[in-house]
């Protein structure tokens, strides 16, 4: 009988679940399937490709954007405890968005004398074996479990990939002991684990009589608005939501959205505050959307009747939430507004139809006054050493194509940059869901590489740049030949902190003295930083920008070098902290 070890027959399980690619930090824990890959790669069988990736935030981070563009999740190998312990501010991250990734942590051994293959044998086994493993990651993972033996490998991988991939779907985490990896068994012994009978569970529809109760609702509202945010994961919402809105005369906003939700050229697309549309609002939805507005801020809200559809209604995972709702639908919005779509037209007069007609053509001189403070903005162009963030968003519009995916982290900015750059197109935005800084470089590489046809534009704050372990995202671009176009958007420091401090102390000490302790500058006079340093450093293309002037051409060469295979960062000094 041949006889392989647990990690031959965790690679086949991975095969098996059709994973593509394993975003890897690797350890010494890790040394069975090193060896098992090695074997494979003698006898030219196929495994998931490994992406070496210098740091665990852009390993996970990666596999969001794969799993982003895909809806696949893919493996995320890292190493104990530590490796952990770096990967949870993106697993956080992950949880928040809702993507599917398989994370692997190798275990110290548990045998300390030479028992078994695989014992310790080196002072780091012993300081990397801490009580509870998986407490580092246990808030922010849908299933846990530590693999007990390489019997049950397959069927342990099926039950992940299941959690893993079923709506909302998320992040899981498996520990594999270091002995467990170097068991060997007889191939005949090992059961198999189909991975189509252990599949996920998707959201769906719902009942006749709640399609009737919300397209009875549309039907009688004299102003309905929709809020929105993760709708768009799907193409086929983002369609859904459009029939709808022009069908009913409904306001959509996007309020932190994470995807594209409605094209920006819709008559029906709002803006991004929901909060003035409130005015005068008697129906309002909510859809895929964590935090539709801030409550202290929409006093009216209470005055409207909600209709929640989402994924995610519950909102579980929130200890507390705080946005009561009239009708509560845990559903798939692309089926559900469908579904009301048909209702209604099945229902809809001309009357009806002449309403609505009358109301979203009433909202024209909105669009217009929107479009006027648009260009005035962006009219503003700055100053040496300060461009204006309105400027600069409005020139990469120019620049950059529909079919081009702009993955957005300007935090503060954020919002102006949603302003500036127009997306019509499904699955070309991306915003940040968790809470957690330094997102976008791994989200970029990994958008890249299940997208390598499209260009990847990623913006990011000067401070989240820190955050994203920069070296580690142009090394990975660098050596598996990913380039991303990089806009790094130099502040000074953290504007989102200053800001929190000057809400709740306006006429506090820290704003009367100008002191926010959050300013990143450069220590003597004269210095100056250049972020462009970092990528030039892994064979990337690299420009820094103080000057109105300069900043169309510079773009230019950094688009250009990003269509002739190349990285690129582009360091733009914006108006100061």
């Amino acid at each position: 009988m041949t006889r392989h070890s647990t990690a031959h027959h965790f690679l086949q399980g991975l095969v098996d679940l059709g994973i593509d690619y394993i975003f890897a930090n690797l350890g010494t824990d890790h040394v069975s399937l090193i060896e098992a890959m090695a074997e494979w790669d003698r006898d030219g069988r196929k495994h998931p490709e490994v992406i070496l990736c210098p740091h665990e935030v852009v390993a996970v981070h990666m596999a969001a954007g794969y799993a982003l563009a895909t809806g696949k999740a893919q493996a995320v190998f890292v190493h104990v405890d530590a490796g952990t312990a770096n990967a949870c501010m993106a697993i956080q991250n992950l949880f928040r968005y809702r993507l599917p990734v398989l994370l692997f942590a190798g275990r110290a051994p548990f045998t300390l004398h030479g028992e078994l293959p695989g014992s310790r044998d080196t002072y780091v086994h012993f300081v990397q074996d801490p009580y509870d493993i998986a407490s580092i990651v246990r808030p922010y993972a849908k299933w846990e479990y530590s693999l007990p033996s390489g019997i049950v490998v397959k069927e342990a991988l099926a039950r992940a990939h299941a959690f893993a991939q079923s709506d909302p779907p998320g992040p899981v985490y498996m520990m594999l002991p270091r002995e467990t990896l170097a068991e060997e068994w007889d191939d005949a012994a090992m059961p198999a684990y189909p991975p189509a009978r252990y599949g996920s569970v998707q959201a769906g529809g719902i009942e006749p009589a709640r399609v009737e109760a919300i397209a009875d609702a549309l039907m009688a509202a004299t102003n309905p608005i929709a809020v929105t945010a993760y709708l768009g994961r799907k193409a086929q919402a983002v369609a859904a939501l459009e029939r709808l809105a022009q069908l009913c005369g409904i306001r959509v906003a996007e309020f932190n959205s994470i995807d594209l939700n409605i094209s920006q050229d819709s008559p029906c697309f709002a803006g991004f505050d929901p909060v003035p549309l409130m005015e005068g609002a008697d129906l309002g939805l909510l859809l895929d959307s964590d935090v539709p507005f801030v409550p202290q801020y929409a006093k009216r809200a209470d005055a409207i009747k909600w209709i929640q559809i989402d994924i995610d209604p519950l909102k579980a995972d929130f200890p507390m939430w705080g946005f009561p709702t009239d009708l509560r639908i845990q559903g798939d919005c692309a089926t559900i507004l469908q579904q009301v779509c048909e209702a209604i037209e099945a229902k809809a007069d001309s009357a009806f139809r002449q309403r609505v007609a009358a109301r979203i053509a009433s909202w024209s001189g909105a669009r217009e006054a929107m479009n006027k403070r648009r260009a005035e903005a962006r009219a503003n162009i700055g100053t040496s050493g300060a461009l204006t963030p309105a400027f600069l968003f409005a020139t990469l519009n120019d620049k950059i194509s529909q079919d081009d995916i702009l993955v957005n982290e300007a935090i503060r900015n954020a919002p102006i940059l949603q302003e500036h750059i127009r997306r019509t197109r499904p699955r070309s935005y991306v915003g940040l869901a968790g809470g957690g800084l330094g997102f976008s470089g791994g989200m970029a590489l990994g958008l890249k590489l299940a997208e390598p046809n499209r260009r990847i534009v990623q913006v990011i704050g000067d401070g989240g740049f820190h955050f994203s372990s920069p070296d580690s995202v142009y090394a990975v671009a660098q050596q598996y030949r990913v380039p991303i176009f990089t806009i790094v958007l130099d502040n000074g420091g953290w504007q989102a902190v200053k800001s929190a401090v000057q809400r709740v102390y306006p006429k506090g000490v820290a704003a009367a003295t100008d002191q926010f302790q959050s300013r990143l500058t450069s220590g003597r006079q004269g210095e100056r930083r250049d972020f462009s340093g970092v990528a030039k450093a892994f064979g990337a293309h690299g420009e820094h920008v103080t000057e109105p002037e300069d900043l169309a051409a510079a773009i230019d060469r950094c688009l250009a070098a990003l269509d002739d295979g190349q990285a690129a960062v582009l360091h733009v000094q914006i108006t100061r902290l």
